[in-house]
């Protein structure tokens, strides 16, 4: 009788202690534009994410002209123009600065090196030499985007007088491209570039693993987790990237999360939003307040037990002015109360992956 009741403590005990070990999850979020942010701004974007317990803020490094989802900014230039050679380090510069005050607040960035969206509208070399189908395959492209990668990663912050690619107090992860090749017309070629590109990045990091290499999405969940992205040795972390409702349900997600861990990735829900209007997608009428506080609840809470950290699109230092495609939240304004509620919510759900080394 004393050893059943001493081999049960010593279970509960056991159970008790497996618990505290298991990983727990995270919130983070998007502001592609964050470079422009003026120093207001950064201060109500940082209190606010800081206070919903969000860990990482996704940022890019293309230009910005104009005000984004109604929030004005000092404009910026891309770090490339005309050509491979034509560097502007603005938004280099600016990051700088806004790596440093996110540090004050607990938070670490995402670079995303390049964007689909400008290879697209033509705002750089990229898009008018090569186009969104020859970017990929072209041989000089990818010498000229490699040089582009190691430029960022050889980038001094005179803050710390480290380069990026040493900036791990700073700095959580880099990926190549948001959404590269979005139609992904010819995948073979994708997948050959996607795992070229982390390649270069991690030479550029030169061995410091407190830094991740990601992917940087697809336009929904099958496209954004190609087969070939798990057998990529150079790639830590696939990340998602979905709007539509149905690749919120946590069975559908929970397939890919047993195919991450059996090939030593993570996974991360990098893109997702619940839209201010009645369709699934986007479009339509604008919902009740109370509805899309509901469908932000319950949509993080299935990812989070899928054992997912995510990524909302996007946190705004202003008020959401709904334009466009709509899945923005303003910190202080309409739902943002139910998207804080979900991102403290997430800091305490359990994760199928550790990425407590790399967190603040």
């Amino acid at each position: 009788m004393r050893f059943a009741t001493f081999f049960a403590g010593l279970l509960f005990s056991f159970t008790c202690f497996k618990s505290a070990l298991a990983a727990k999850s995270f919130s983070a979020s998007n502001l592609y534009y964050a470079a422009g942010l003026k120093d207001a701004q950064q201060a109500t974007l940082l209190e606010g994410l800081q206070s919903a317990s969000v860990k990482v803020l996704r940022v890019w490094l293309d230009g910005q002209s104009r005000a984004p989802k109604g929030t004005p900014i000092n404009s910026f230039p891309s770090l490339q123009g005309d050509s491979p050679s034509a560097y502007d380090n603005t938004v280099l510069n600016r990051l700088d600065k806004f790596m440093v005050k996110a540090h004050n607040y607990n938070i670490k960035l995402l670079i995303s090196i390049h964007s689909y969206n400008a290879l697209k509208d033509n705002r750089d070399f990229y898009g008018r030499w090569y186009g969104t189908g020859d970017f990929y395959t072209s041989t000089d492209a990818i010498r000229y985007f490699k040089d582009r990668i190691a430029h960022v990663l050889a980038h001094v912050n005179p803050a710390n007088g480290k380069t990026w690619a040493q900036s791990s107090e700073y700095i959580f992860a880099f990926e190549a491209q948001n959404e590269a090749m979005h139609p992904q017309g010819n995948p073979k070629a994708l997948a050959s570039w996607q795992c070229t590109m982390a390649q270069s990045i991690k030479s550029g990091l030169a061995g410091n693993t407190n830094i991740l290499t990601s992917t940087g999405g697809g336009s929904y969940l099958a496209t954004s987790l190609l087969d070939s992205y798990f057998s990529c040795a150079a790639l830590d972390v696939l990340a998602i990237h979905a709007y539509g409702v149905g690749d919120f349900d946590t069975a559908k997600l929970k397939t890919y999360v047993d195919h991450a861990k059996m090939a030593g990735k993570k996974l991360i829900m990098q893109e997702w939003g619940a839209c201010y209007t009645a369709a699934p997608n986007n479009g339509g009428s604008p919902i009740s307040a109370g509805a899309r506080d509901a469908n932000i609840k319950k949509w993080a809470a299935q990812i989070d037990a899928a054992g997912i950290p995510w990524f909302y699109w996007q946190i705004l230092p202003n008020a959401d002015p709904h334009q466009g495609w709509d899945y923005e939240v303003g910190i202080n304004d309409v739902n943002w109360g139910s998207l804080k509620w979900a991102g403290l919510a997430a800091g305490n759900a359990n994760s199928a992956f550790d990425f407590s080394k790399w967190l603040l």
